[in-house]
């Protein structure tokens, strides 16, 4: 795995990460190391991640400014 990987793709495998997209508006997800979650920048929501497993539910993302 390689450094830019990493650094996009955060704690998830870069090749699944690749194939994520945002379920409210199927657009593609951006890594938050900061908030530790996929951003949705069309749906303004903020996915968590657990453990390396993104949790795509729209019930449990969090709206961002």
């Amino acid at each position: 795995m390689s450094e830019t990987a990493v650094s996009e793709a955060g704690p998830i495998d870069p090749w699944l990460f690749a194939k994520l997209v945002c379920p409210v508006t199927r657009t593609p997800l951006r890594w938050n190391a900061v908030r530790g979650a996929l951003i949705s920048e069309a749906a303004g929501l903020a996915y968590p991640v657990r453990d390396g497993v993104p949790v795509l539910l729209a019930r449990e993302a969090v709206a961002i400014p």
